[in-house]
C-alpha cells in the first residue's frame, strides 16, 4: 500500500504521523511510504533520516494526498487538507468530530474512509490510541496550571508546592480516568492539595491503593462540586465520553465564584470542553481570562513536547496501521470489532453513533456500511 504522512499545519504542532522506525518497518513489509518534507523536523527527525529509512521525500502536502491511498496523521485534518481528500482514500488520526460540525460535513462530502484514533478500542474496551497522548495531556495539564498561576500569566501569584509555612494550590481534577491520574501523579509530585472527583467507584478505589491518602477522592456530584470549587486554586477537566461531546461539569456561576487569579485547565476541549467557559486555544495564545479566572484550552497540548508525544503515539498506533496497510480496511476493520470501533466515516456515511447525535444526521452501522462497498 502506499502510506502518506503530510506535515501538521496545526498551529504549533510539531508531531509527525510515522516516525523513522515505523517507516522502515513498514517498508520492510513492502509498502510504499511518502513523507512531505520537514514533516518530522519538529522531533529532529531530518527528510535525510527518513530516505534512510526507506521512504520518498515529498515537496508538498498536495503531492502526498495525491498519490497516497492512505494518510497518517497526528491531528485532525485542517480546511485546506481535507480539500485534498478523494473518494475510496483513508485517513487515519485523531478526529475529535462531535464537536466539529464543519469538520464532520466535510468528511461525508470527501465519501473518504476516516477512522480516528480516540474511538479506537481494544479488547479490554479501553482507548490505546487515545491513552498515551492522553498520559502526556494529563501531566502537562500541571505543567501548565504551575505556570498559569504566576502573576506574570495573570495568576494569583502561587506556587503549585507552596513552601515551608505557605500552603500549597489546591487543585481539583475531575476526571480519574487516563488523564486525571497522571495529572495527579504530577500534582502529588510537585506536593500541591490535590482532590479528584470520579462516578466510577472501581476508579476511586484504584487510586486509593496508589495514592495511599495523599490525594482526597470523592465521588463527584453537583452538589460537590458546588462546594468545592469557591476553595480551589486549579482546575483540571479530564472528562471524557468516548467520541461525544464533553459534559459541562463547571458552568459560568462556577467560574464567577472563583478566587480572582485562579486557573481552569480543559484537558477535554478536543471534544468541545468540560467548562461552560471555555473555548479552543492555541500553544501561541494558550490563555484568556473570564471573571478573573484564567482559562487554559490548548486543543493541541501534547504538540508541545512534540518528539516525546510523536514516539508514544507510534508505539500505539503502528500494529493498527500495519493491519490496515497489510490487510486493507475493509478485513482489517472485520478482524477486530475494538478496530472497527474506530471508524467515524465512510463514502459519505456516519459510523459512529454519538456523532451522528451530536449534529443530528443519519447513523450507518459500521459492519452495514463496511458491507455496501
Amino acid at each position: 500500500m502506499i502510506i502518506g504522512v503530510p506535515k501538521e499545519i496545526k498551529d504549533h504542532e510539531y508531531r509527525v504521523g510515522l516516525v523513522t522506525s515505523s517507516v522502515r518497518e513498514l517498508v520492510s513489509l513492502g509498502h510504499q511510504v511518502l513523507i512531505e518534507t520537514q514533516a518530522g523536523a519538529g522531533i529532529g527527525l531530518s527528510d535525510a533520516d527518513y530516505q534512510s529509512a526507506g521512504a520518498t521525500i515529498l515537496s508538498t502536502a498536495s503531492e502526498v494526498f495525491t498519490r497516497s491511498e492512505l494518510i497518517i496523521k497526528v491531528k485532525e485534518p485542517q480546511t485546506v487538507e481535507r480539500a485534498m481528500l478523494r473518494e475510496g482514500q483513508i485517513l487515519f488520526t485523531y478526529l475529535h468530530l462531535a464537536p466539529d460540525f464543519e469538520q464532520t460535513k466535510e468528511l461525508i462530502q470527501s465519501k473518504s474512509i476516516c477512522i480516528a484514533y480516540e474511538t479506537v478500542k481494544d479488547h479490554k474496551g479501553r482507548l490505546p490510541l487515545l491513552a498515551p497522548m492522553s498520559e502526556v495531556a494529563g501531566r502537562m495539564s500541571v505543567q501548565a496550571a504551575a505556570q498559569t498561576l504566576e502573576n506574570t500569566r495573570g495568576g494569583r501569584g502561587l506556587l503549585l508546592s507552596g513552601v515551608p509555612g505557605v500552603e500549597p494550590a489546591k487543585v481539583l481534577i475531575l476526571g480519574g480516568g487516563v488523564v486525571g491520574s497522571n495529572a495527579a501523579r504530577l500534582a502529588v509530585g510537585m506536593r500541591a492539595d490535590v482532590t479528584v472527583l470520579d462516578r466510577n467507584l472501581d476508579t476511586l478505589r484504584a487510586l486509593d491503593c496508589e495514592f495511599q491518602g495523599k490525594v482526597k477522592l470523592l465521588y463527584s456530584t453537583d452538589d460537590l462540586i458546588d462546594r468545592l470549587v469557591p476553595d480551589t486554586d486549579v482546575i483540571i477537566g479530564a472528562v471524557l465520553i468516548p467520541g461525544a461531546a464533553a459534559p459541562k461539569l463547571i458552568t459560568a456561576g462556577h467560574v464567577k465564584a472563583m478566587k480572582h487569579g485562579s486557573c481552569l485547565v480543559d484537558v477535554a476541549i478536543d471534544q468541545g470542553g468540560c467548562f461552560e467557559t471555555s473555548h479552543p486555544t492555541t500553544h501561541t495564545n494558550p490563555t484568556y481570562i473570564v471573571d478573573n479566572v484564567v482559562h487554559y484550552c490548548v486543543a493541541n497540548m501534547p504538540g508541545a513536547v512534540a518528539r516525546t508525544s510523536a514516539f508514544a503515539l507510534n508505539n500505539a498506533t503502528l500494529p493498527y496501521i500495519i493491519s490496515l496497510a497489510g490487510k486493507g480496511y475493509k478485513q482489517a476493520l472485520r478482524d477486530d470489532p475494538g478496530f472497527l470501533a474506530g471508524l467515524n466515516v465512510i463514502h459519505g456515511k456516519v459510523t459512529y453513533r454519538e456523532v451522528a447525535e451530536a449534529f443530528n444526521l443519519h447513523y450507518t452501522d459500521p459492519t452495514v456500511a463496511l458491507s455496501m462497498h
